[in-house]
């Protein structure tokens, strides 16, 4: 049996310090969003009590289906501060949906083990309320080891809602992905961008060779598509794109014409009033 201790150790992971496993989980806040936007570490930092003040290292996971986790990294604690009137950075996703906690820690990610992050699947075992837990008298059985790059399974053309981090991750990594390439370049259809900062739409269509997966290349490069109102908010604020999540709103055959295409586009933007009240110029 695989386990996270032999994995981490092979990797150069000493367990004779005082480590923790950690598992975040949170009934009101996506752990996964802070993750794919690098702000996890700012939500982990911050404790209501002091629970890593008698540890030398963190092994971090973010719970997922059942009592599985996924590995996010291994951090030194290197020292905490009480602070009665913290308050959270600026550009923090939660910062105005989540009361800030008093108990500050520095912590240092270890770049040894950057290769698994976000790629191992653990079975957390059946205390799965226990959140952090002394590493010395536990182990993990590793059930996953995902492909570097990998994102998740394709769960159907109407079934996802995806950030534009995870769309990078699937256009740059094919191999890893590969069921996402082929489903996306077989169709031609309709697809809709919402702005989670402020619930603005986009309607787009996407046709020719590549079908949905050409056109979304495109965002992949660029963030914005090409599209007008879209250049511009990324003008604004260079990271805007972050806010992006997407998702599909009809699939159509890939020899539809153009002309097609975008007769069933403009009914769309028709429906949602994405003209009027959202991010589409025409």
């Amino acid at each position: 049996m695989l386990t996270i201790k032999s994995l981490l150790a092979s990797a150069g992971m000493d367990f004779s310090s005082r480590v923790k496993f950690v598992r975040h989980k949170h009934n009101q806040l996506d752990l996964q969003r802070l993750y794919l936007n690098d702000q996890l570490d700012i939500y982990q930092a911050s404790q209501s009590a002091p629970v890593f003040s008698d540890c030398d290292q963190l092994v971090s996971f973010i719970g997922t289906e059942g009592n599985q986790a996924q590995f996010v990294g291994v951090y030194q604690v290197k020292s905490v501060e009480y602070q009665e009137d913290y308050r959270w950075p600026e550009h923090y996703l939660y910062a105005e949906q989540e009361k800030p906690s008093s108990y500050i820690y520095s912590l240092q990610k270890d770049p040894r083990f950057a290769a698994l992050e976000g790629r191992l699947l653990i079975d957390w075992g059946k205390a799965a309320l226990a959140w952090h837990q002394w590493a010395h008298d536990k182990d993990k059985e590793v059930v996953a080891v995902l492909p570097a790059g990998y994102v998740s399974e394709f769960p159907g053309y109407l079934d996802f809602v995806i950030t534009s981090h995870e769309l990078r991750k699937i256009i740059a990594n094919p191999a890893a992905n590969t069921r996402w390439h082929q489903m996306l370049a077989a169709v031609a259809g309709v697809y809709l961008i919402v702005d989670a900062s402020t619930g603005k739409q986009y309607v787009g269509s996407a046709y020719g060779q590549e079908g949905i997966l050409g056109r979304w290349k495109t965002y992949a490069a660029t963030g914005h598509g090409d599209n007008v109102q879209l250049i511009e908010l990324l003008q604004t604020d260079p990271k805007h794109a972050s806010h992006f999540r997407f998702s599909i709103l009809r699939t159509l055959p890939r020899g539809m014409t153009k002309g097609e295409v975008i007769a069933v586009e403009n009914l769309y933007k028709t429906k949602l009033g994405s003209r009027a009240f959202g991010l589409n110029s025409n």
